[in-house]
């Protein structure tokens, strides 16, 4: 007892106490819970894929929204293709997909997306690949040679590119520019003080900002970035994040909440309430201005990116100033 009469808990006891309370807040929510992929259309794609033996990022890095964006409920669905390979030269701890014993690129890989995506139906394309810091130009060139052969065999079709960050090379971001795309993205994943031990020490918070400033600086085409919560980041460290991005003149931003993979990656330090999602889209695009901001438990990068409000806005025929006009003026 207490000089006080309260009972002390020994440390042993609190110890316990406090595990055992951490532990239920990382137990999974009934909100991200998600059905086993399955359709018809789910086996076209998949099938199609494996036939040219090509990879998406839905399956390699195990996304929780691989059946329903697949399925694609209301449209011919959405499928990331994942270029250069399914090995990453860094090892992010967030992240499935496997790293090292990087192979050679398959030179025909663009031509082979661009027929799968013609198979599929798709009108907009999302790329994004491993990082090859094995090869001379990280793969910028394989990368932006995919986005050429599907514009050149349809003009029309959308392309958004979720690129590396080559090491905050400009040049090799401007080769992806160069290509054409409608969309450029890079994720800066997570706050600054939380970039090591989430990503690969050769990546960086300032060094994802340089280049979502050069895309913003040079193309005329939106930029997009994703965070993901529930690793330990505080509310006024989100702000900041999300407030650099803007000033680095990022258009489009998603945020979603980590899953850990296995238990060999990065532990989740919580599961964000879906309000609270709700509570920074609106921050998001009320108070910070930017033009759209996607914001939900299982929301990611990529998720129903043909659904989204970029591809709204460009078959709408609007330019991306005069959305940028409106975005700034409801601010």
């Amino acid at each position: 007892m207490s000089v006080t009469g309260t009972p002390v808990e020994s440390p042993h006891v609190f110890a316990r106490r406090a595990k055992e309370a951490h532990m239920a807040r990382r137990r999974k929510p009934d909100w991200l819970k998600q059905r086993p992929p399955s359709g018809q259309r789910f086996t076209e794609i998949k099938e199609t894929l494996r036939d040219r033996d090509l990879h998406t990022v839905c399956e390699e890095a195990n996304c929780p929204n691989l059946g329903e964006c697949w399925s694609g409920r209301n449209g011919p669905g959405t499928a990331t293709f994942m270029l250069m390979g399914d090995r990453c030269s860094r090892a992010c701890n967030f992240c499935d997909v496997e790293t090292g014993g990087m192979e050679a690129l398959d030179p025909e890989e663009p031509s082979k997306v661009a027929d799968a995506v013609a198979e599929i139906g798709l009108d907009y394309v999302v790329l994004t690949s491993v990082d090859r810091d094995d090869l001379p130009d990280q793969g910028a060139g394989h990368f932006a040679r995919t986005v050429e052969a599907i514009k050149e065999r349809d003009p029309g079709i959308l392309v958004e590119v979720l690129i590396p960050d080559f090491r905050g090379d400009p040049a090799l971001v401007d080769r992806i520019v160069e290509a054409g795309p409608d969309v450029i993205a890079h994720n800066v994943e997570t706050v600054e003080r939380l970039q090591w031990p989430v990503r690969d020490r050769r990546a960086g918070y300032e060094q994802s900002l340089s280049v979502l400033e050069r895309v913003a600086d040079t193309a005329d085409v939106y930029t997009k970035t994703s965070l993901m919560l529930g690793v330990g980041e505080y509310d006024h460290e989100i702000y900041r994040t999300l407030s650099d991005c803007r000033e680095a003149g990022v258009d489009v931003v998603t945020l979603g909440q980590y899953l850990q993979p296995s238990r060999s990656h990065l532990d989740v330090y919580e599961y964000v309430h879906p309000d609270a999602f709700e509570t920074w889209r609106r921050v998001a695009e009320a108070e910070l201005g930017f033009l759209y901001c996607a914001s939900g438990p299982m929301v990611r990068s990529s998720y129903r990116a043909g659904e989204l409000f970029v591809d709204a806005v460009l078959r709408d025929g609007r330019s991306i100033d005069e959305a940028r006009r409106e975005a700034h003026a409801a601010t």
